[in-house]
């Protein structure tokens, strides 16, 4: 068998590229045809694992991947089966890239794999949570249930993200076109300055020489600022991912006023709504803590599941252990208690998670209406002493000319 990259066009007439597998350059065809696909191009690749390297570097949304997960999810409750509702959502499907893993991922199942497994071969476009979650509604027949648990949930998390980044983009867009005003005063406005001063001789106050100084430095040491702030990063990258600096960076991103407790509360939505999906559909308690350990984005928070997860299966109370790691506020632990002694710990963990959700949109209202305020006054500053330090010359050069 090998593999063939493909150029093709729909009943539709869109384009549709991607990649088939086939005994023979005719056998290929005749399967792009079975799919009322047009074929325009046809390219035998030498094996497999090129055709993995190709799709790697290939960019598929998240928000693509919720879309998908909620279409594919109200298919299969309709009763179309997995390769009928995967064929008509590629044909569908507008991205090249999400066009080749459906169609790798149809060609697995028709092989007799499960979804599970062919999603698993795209750890860069599905997570653990999500490969474990199709699994188990697998293995148990509630894949329709599982998915559209899925995409609810999976809807949630893009909301949430969306109210979060778009609150943040006002202040990012300040800060940006400041940082961009900034280098052209530095590079082009204060040398021409300069030149005007130093034509006139005029005396610099304190506040102008340092100014100078500092264009003069951007003007002639440019290069090394860019190449600072460039193996500045990447050695601070390189250092974030030892198990000293995930520790350090965790810990103070937490311990920043308003900023660490958002994050904090980011952090949990995410972990009670997923640990509350995973039991719902079956998954033993101490396996979604082991999933949901990896997924979540703060290493003090990892800690303390793996702590949790051993106390645990030694037989301690699940609310009683969590009680006991400061990372979970209080009321984790009561309202798991709560749904063990009730036996509705999915449904108190789903409540759970939208009053940390609310409580992060009012954490990002209070942010943005400090941060607006604090930006105003370091702009009103910075542009002040700008002001006074370039036109503070121009004023003492008129004063000569009376």
């Amino acid at each position: 068998m090998a593999y063939y990259s493909y150029k093709a066009r729909d009943s539709q007439g869109k384009s549709i590229t991607g990649f088939v597998e086939a005994v023979s350059k005719e056998a290929a065809t005749r399967l792009l045809h079975d799919k009322q696909l047009f074929v325009v191009g046809l390219t035998e690749t030498r094996n497999r694992e090129q055709s993995a390297v190709s799709l790697k570097f290939r960019r598929v949304g998240f928000g693509e991947i919720v879309n998908f997960t909620r279409q594919l999810a109200t298919m299969v409750v309709a009763g179309l089966s997995l390769p009928e509702a995967l064929t008509i959502l590629r044909v569908q499907t507008p991205n090249p890239a999400l066009v080749t893993v459906l169609n790798e991922i149809e060609h697995q199942i028709v092989s007799g794999g499960n979804l599970g497994d062919a999603l698993a071969k795209y750890p860069q476009h599905f997570s653990q949570i999500y490969i474990a979650l199709v699994r188990a509604g697998e293995s148990s027949g509630q894949l329709d249930q599982v998915l559209i648990r899925l995409a609810d949930s999976m809807e949630s998390q893009r909301d949430f993200r969306s109210k979060v980044s778009g609150a943040m983009i006002y202040p990012v867009i300040i800060m940006v076109g400041m940082g961009i005003v900034v280098m052209i005063m530095m590079t082009v406005v204060i040398p021409k300055l300069t030149e005007l001063y130093n034509d006139f001789g005029v005396d610099l106050p304190f506040a102008t020489q340092l100014l100078i100084s500092i264009s003069q430095f951007f003007v002639s040491w440019w290069w090394l600022v860019i190449a600072a702030v460039v193996g500045g990063g990447y050695a601070f990258l390189r250092w974030k991912e030892t198990k000293v600096g995930q520790l350090i960076v965790d810990t103070v991103i937490l311990s920043i006023p308003l900023f660490g407790e958002l994050q904090k509360k980011i952090i949990l939505v995410e972990f009670t709504r997923t640990l509350s999906m995973l039991i719902t559909s079956g998954i033993r308690l101490l396996d979604a803590l082991t999933i949901l350990k990896d997924a979540l984005d703060n290493v003090l928070f990892r800690n303390a599941i793996v702590e949790i997860s051993k106390k645990v299966e030694r037989g301690f109370p699940l609310g009683d252990t969590f009680g006991q790691y400061p990372v979970f506020p209080p009321i984790v632990s009561q309202m798991m208690k709560v749904g063990e002694e009730t036996g509705k710990l999915d449904d108190t963990l789903l409540k759970l998670s939208k009053y940390f959700a609310s409580e992060s949109e009012n954490l990002v209202k209070g942010l943005t209406t400090a941060i607006e305020p604090i930006i105003m006054v370091f702009l009103g500053v910075g542009v002040g002493f700008i002001v006074i330090a370039v036109i503070t010359p121009i004023y003492n050069l008129t004063s000569q000319f009376k």
